[in-house]
């Protein structure tokens, strides 16, 4: 018997064998995923990711990510193998209205997965509004950026005399962009 079964298995020397193997672990190691868009109802995307997960969880379904970016409403990204994937996990989940068709390049959802700093997108001049502390809801104008400090210098738009107030760039929103001398904004 110990003859028989050494006659079947491929020679350790055999480059060939080794080679196969090595092929195969390859191919097992490096499966291409594709990003799959998935259209939901506006302010559902975190309830939708929860059930979705929570089913991807109870049947085991390879899907390897979901992105609920902050700044796209109405859309959640997953990373499966197959759109069949997809589909499987979104089939009976509320407030999911499609898939979308096709795959969304990594490049089209980059941003909404690096975040940019607020203030690399505010300059003097524009008009923002205020989000948070005694002045939340009044608009201004950026007089002065200190991008050291990630602070921004603000003039009331509102207000009967004009106050400059310092506020973190992190409670502003910007409203509208600062023409330039061309006109263009």
């Amino acid at each position: 018997m110990l003859a028989r079964l050494r006659a079947v298995a491929p020679p350790q020397g055999n480059l060939q064998g080794r080679n196969f193997m090595e092929k195969k672990e390859k191919k097992e190691e490096v499966i291409p995923t594709k990003i799959f868009g998935v259209k939901t109802t506006t302010g559902q995307e975190k309830n939708v990711a929860r059930l979705v997960a929570a089913k991807i969880e109870m049947n085991n379904i390879p899907i390897k990510a979901i992105l609920v970016p902050e700044t796209l409403r109405g859309y959640v990204f997953m990373e499966a193998e197959g759109p069949h994937f997809v589909e499987e996990a979104i089939v009976g989940i509320r407030h999911v209205r499609s898939r979308i068709p096709g795959i969304v390049s990594f490049s089209e959802i980059e941003r909404y997965i690096v975040r940019k700093p607020v203030i690399e997108e505010l300059s003097e001049n524009d008009i923002v509004e205020v989000t948070g502390g005694p002045f939340k809801g009044m608009r201004a104008k950026i007089t002065r950026i200190d991008k050291a400090k990630a602070e921004v210098t603000l003039e009331l738009l509102e207000a009967t005399f004009t106050l400059p107030i310092t506020v973190h760039s992190d409670y502003v929103k910007l409203v509208e962009k600062a023409k330039t001398q061309s006109g263009e904004k």
